[in-house]
């Protein structure tokens, strides 16, 4: 599988654009749903105009880190959602996954940034929210948690 994948389309939401280095990039993501157990799901992705990038395109100027891309971009977007995803049993309820594996497990930087994620809500906050605001929330939380995964933050456009 290449690093790269052709633009998924349209974004849900208007892109929300960003800088990493001199690179210009678009967070953006499918259209929500509800799934089994209320879980809200959605495909997000980073993509430049040639499609979508690689994790490794965000990774520090140094190199990317051992542990794998979502292993720090997890805790950012669930700190950054903080108060909104349900706790069940101590834990929160999300789950993050890649669209496309990487070719080699050893290198898992080396894989489209495109992500599967599942959250469930805390049920007061979800009523109170219109799903654009909530979608809103996700797409924003996503994008600043990506800005931080090379330790270097750009401008949001």
């Amino acid at each position: 599988m290449p690093d790269r994948l052709p633009s998924p389309g349209p974004s849900f939401l208007k892109e929300q654009e960003f800088r990493v280095g001199e690179a210009i990039l678009r967070a953006g993501m499918s259209r929500p749903t509800t799934g089994p157990d209320d879980w809200w799901l959605a495909v997000l992705w980073v993509r430049d105009d040639e499609g979508i990038v690689s994790f490794r395109d965000v990774a520090p100027v140094a190199g990317p880190p051992p542990e794998p891309p979502l292993a720090r971009l997890g805790p950012a977007i669930a700190g950054a959602l903080s108060g909104m995803i349900l706790e069940d049993a101590g834990r929160l309820a999300i789950r993050l996954g890649p669209v496309v594996p990487p070719d080699d497990p050893d290198r898992p930087w080396q894989s489209p940034l495109a992500i599967r994620a599942g959250f469930r809500w805390e049920p007061a906050r979800a009523a109170t929210m219109r799903p654009n605001a909530l979608a809103t929330e996700v797409l924003t939380a996503f994008r600043r948690s990506v800005e931080g995964l090379g330790g270097r933050r750009g401008g949001a456009g």
